[in-house]
């Protein structure tokens, strides 16, 4: 086995499992808090190599494939955009949520997609390109997005301003993915290889980061697990699901073919949570990166257990009924 092949192996390994990882991180952190709390400090430049590494994997088809499927794109952002921070708002109110630990529900709502629904959408048979083309889309309307939804829904509840936020994503979102794309941009044109190399080497870097900002999180939240955990567990989940129940929904409402309609559903339910924990860590209470931490745990729970549902559908179609002898 070559370098290449051994690469790529531990990286189909280490995203296979990652869910396992995450756990077993977070079991970690609530046995031994004090040693996962000081990697809160790195959150930032932690979620700006997962960025890099997204900004890795895209080439200008990608962006071709903003103009060549503009409604399609349009509707996944745009259902996205509304469906999750209104959907954050009203379970904010409805459980009632300490305001530290709301403002966390919040961001991960105006959250842009991640690579997590780019891989679903590929393991449940959707459309990958129109995936990419939604996930490019949310990532660089971040900026404006994620401010405006935060500071329209919570208002003088926080004493962050709009400009804060927008720095600080285009320094650990923006920056990161347009330096990711102009070196993949280099490496296809002059060393293809290397290019290869590291598509499959950020992936492993990605889990570990993401991984480790969960820690993190967790061994900084432990009384506020212990004291919430139920209730901040029901909003994490039901926000997931509406979110997949929204782009399912709409996919379906605007004639979508299937496979659209997957990509949708994934799009709006599975948002980069990491962005909102790099969020929530640095602008606001400690307490506010719990709901975006435990959204990554779920969301990598519940995003494979609906794209094995796609594809046993479609295998459960294909095969037919069984003849009787």
């Amino acid at each position: 086995m070559g370098v290449a092949d051994g690469i790529s192996r531990a990286a189909r390994i280490a995203s296979k499992y990652f869910v396992v990882w995450v756990i077993a991180a977070a079991g970690l952190a609530l046995v031994s808090p004090t040693t996962f709390v000081p990697v809160l400090d790195y959150v930032n430049p932690l979620l700006g190599i997962i960025m890099l590494g997204m900004g890795l994997t895209l080439q200008p088809a990608d962006f071709q494939r903003l103009v060549e499927r503009p409604v399609d794109v349009g509707i996944g952002a745009i259902t996205q955009w509304l469906a999750m921070p209104l959907a954050a708002y009203a379970l904010y109110l409805l459980f009632d949520l300490p305001e530290a630990v709301g403002v966390g529900l919040i961001l991960v709502g105006a959250a842009p997609g991640g690579t997590a629904s780019n891989v679903m959408t590929y393991l449940g048979r959707g459309d990958v390109a129109l995936s990419v083309a939604i996930t490019t889309v949310t990532t660089l309307a971040a900026p404006i997005v994620m401010p405006a939804w935060t500071l329209f829904i919570l208002g003088e509840a926080i004493d962050v301003t709009f400009m804060e936020m927008f720095t600080s994503i285009v320094q650990i979102v923006i920056i990161p993915v347009v330096f990711g794309f102009g070196v993949r941009y280099a490496l296809d044109r002059y060393s293809p290889t290397a290019a290869e190399i590291g598509v499959d080497v950020f992936p492993v870097i990605s889990v570990a980061a993401i991984v480790a900002i969960v820690a993190g999180v967790v061994g900084a939240n432990v009384d506020n697990i212990l004291t919430a955990g139920a209730l901040v567990l029901a909003a994490v989940v039901l926000h997931n699901g509406i979110g997949l129940g929204a782009g399912y929904g709409v996919g379906r409402a605007f004639g979508m073919t299937t496979d659209r309609v997957r990509t949708t559903t994934f799009e709006v339910g599975l948002q980069n949570s990491g962005l909102a924990v790099a969020l929530a860590a640095s602008l606001f209470d400690p307490a506010a990166a719990l709901i975006p931490a435990l959204f990554s745990v779920w969301h990598n729970v519940s995003g494979p257990a609906l794209a094995s549902y796609f594809t046993w559908s479609d295998d459960r179609a294909t095969s037919g009924p069984v003849a009787a002898d």
